[in-house]
């Protein structure tokens, strides 16, 4: 299970009240999604970066045609 953190923070009203009103939770659950979004926003763009630099070699037509179960 994971661990909790228990933290104080001072946010902008108006960005919280915001935020709870498109995410229709709780501001824990509100903060924890935000905070998984970024967490996925760095590693899409750490995937983005190798674009064009992985040299795969894969045949599609033999890779269509495997046994597949």
């Amino acid at each position: 299970m994971n661990k909790i953190k228990r933290i104080t923070a001072n946010l902008p009203e108006e960005l919280l009240t915001s935020a709870i009103s498109v995410t229709n939770k709780s501001i824990t659950e509100t903060i924890v999604e935000g905070l998984e979004r970024i967490k996925r926003s760095s590693a899409y763009s750490k995937a983005q970066s190798l674009k064009g630099k992985l040299d795969l070699k894969i045949d599609i037509r033999k890779s269509r045609e495997r046994d597949r179960s």
